[in-house]
């Protein structure tokens, strides 16, 4: 089941933020429970997953894509992110575009499997490295 976040969803989606992605940022989470990004969740019984997007109509910005480690591998992302993409679509977005580490190319391959392309490099983006911008026209 896909749906809003919502503050029960707190302690559960900061475990994931902190457990799959390299640089958390705990403070943005936060604010999108309250709103005005918008936090969609994936359930399976708990939540397993969330997707954090920042509107700027007519853009979106992918801030967080993060799925559970234990719940990896199962399509929850996949399923996620389709969800995502229809509702800015039916919300009138022209393009959603993110961030990714220049050199993690399973996170590029997942990414461009729905189309989204690179428009940019990013040197020093992440504390560690490069990134890149990849956008989607939706």
């Amino acid at each position: 089941m896909i749906r809003e976040a919502t503050d029960g969803d707190r302690a559960r989606l900061r475990h994931i933020q902190t457990a799959a992605l390299d640089e958390p940022w705990p403070g943005l989470l936060d604010v999108a429970v309250e709103g005005p990004p918008t936090l969609l969740v994936i359930t399976d019984g708990v939540p397993v997953g969330y997707a954090l997007v920042v509107p700027d109509h007519p853009m979106a910005y992918l801030a967080e894509l993060a799925v559970d480690p234990s719940f990896q591998g199962r399509g929850y992302g996949s399923t996620l992110l389709g969800a995502l993409l229809e509702r800015l679509r039916d919300a009138g977005f022209e393009t959603l575009r993110l961030t990714a580490r220049a050199d993690d190319e399973r996170v590029r391959s997942f990414y461009g499997g729905f189309g989204f392309e690179k428009i940019s490099d990013l040197p020093d983006h992440y504390d560690d490295g490069a990134g890149v911008l990849l956008a989607l026209d939706l």
